[in-house]
């Protein structure tokens, strides 16, 4: 059984004004001194409005469901002590009246003054979901055969259409923010854990990245953790929409694995076409058609059942089946994130998406 583990990135907002409230270091020190969270489960951000959880390593969905409502919840009621609310957007859907205050770590600061800019716009929140790998050229291998589905991962996860107020035209703005970065987007295609290992050396002696964690790739391996890191995907609203992709992501990654042994041939994929489908994704979501890997145009809910299909042996196997699928049909069914947040808003303006974006933040 493949391990997973998943981190998720938060913004913390005020709830009267909806403005991102820079208040990361008491919420995580007031949700640390309760019995709900370990030590490294709760972690700083890039800016003082955002904070970080990351669940243990996982064996079962319901443990991944189980750590995230845990963190969550302590998260939320920390966050309450302090005049603010949690709020599980990848994009802070108001901000521009303050500046952006920069979390005080020296890696943070670095960042700063390498690209200010870029930093002050950063009010964007995503989820990772880590798999275990036997070694790194196995990793590798998965790498290369799962980057065809990074697309409809990311128009699955969508849940950031707004923008200082605004609606962006895209259901993944935070794919559009985060793809100015120098290493950043679908990762290429290696020959092996040596050639991965070469390349991004030569990147990192470059001078453009300081280190591997600035490898923003939409998935890479981990230089923390043995593990494959899918990094497409945007914050959900709900934790069990996070559970989902955390199935997904295993059963992708256990496909993969069981087509390497078997030997069957690596999917060619054009890396124009999926750049293309990439940005498709962020633009549309599941709104319209999704591109596959030969470039062709698909309605979502027939891409949908391609995937499913693609990874049914890996998700019978892990007994995923049925809560992954069931998932999915309420995905297509209420539509992602992005969906939601536009559907509030148009129902109730500002105080009803905020009221989304942080209810749903901790429902169970």
């Amino acid at each position: 059984m493949i391990t997973m583990g998943v981190e998720e990135e938060y913004v913390l907002v005020d709830p009267a004004s909806g403005q991102p409230a820079p208040l990361s270091e008491e919420v995580r020190a007031a949700a640390g001194l309760g019995p709900l969270v370990q030590e490294r489960e709760v972690q700083p951000e890039l800016l003082q409005a955002q904070v970080e959880v990351a669940t243990p390593v996982c064996s079962t969905l319901d443990e991944v469901g189980g750590h995230l409502l845990r963190l969550r919840h302590a998260l939320g009621t920390a966050a309450e002590r302090y005049g603010c609310r949690l709020a599980a957007t990848a994009a802070a859907p108001l901000t521009g009246v303050a500046p952006a205050l920069v979390t005080r770590e020296p890696r943070y600061q670095a960042l700063r003054v390498q690209a200010p800019q870029l930093v002050d716009e950063q009010f964007i929140n995503g989820m990772h979901v880590h798999v275990g790998m036997p070694d790194r050229e196995i990793g590798v291998a998965v790498l290369n055969r799962i980057r065809a589905w990074l697309p409809t991962l990311l128009a699955m996860s969508a849940n950031s259409p707004l923008w200082q107020g605004r609606d962006t035209g895209f259901a993944s703005w935070r794919t559009l923010v985060f793809s100015r970065w120098p290493v950043c987007g679908l990762p290429p295609r290696f020959a092996g854990a040596e050639d991965y290992d070469r390349r991004t050396k030569a990147l990192i002696e470059s001078g453009a990245i300081a280190d591997t964690g600035q490898l923003y790739w939409h998935a890479r391996l981990s230089e923390r953790y043995p593990t494959l890191e899918v990094r497409c995907l945007d914050v959900q609203l709900r934790a069990d929409d996070a559970v989902m992709f955390a199935g997904l992501v295993r059963a992708l990654a256990a496909t993969a694995l069981r087509e390497q042994k078997s030997g069957e041939p690596e999917p060619q994929c054009p890396p124009e076409l999926l750049q293309a489908a990439i940005w498709h994704a962020a633009r549309h979501g599941l709104g319209g058609t999704l591109i596959d890997a030969t470039g062709s145009p698909h309605s979502a809910g027939d891409t949908l059942c391609r995937l499913t299909q693609h990874i049914s042996h890996a998700l019978e196997a892990s007994g995923d089946d049925r809560e992954v699928g069931a998932l999915m049909h309420r995905l297509l069914r209420q539509g992602n994130g992005a969906d939601r947040q536009r559907k509030a808003l148009a129902d109730g303006g500002m105080p009803a998406l905020l009221d989304l974006i942080t209810t749903e933040a901790t429902a169970p």
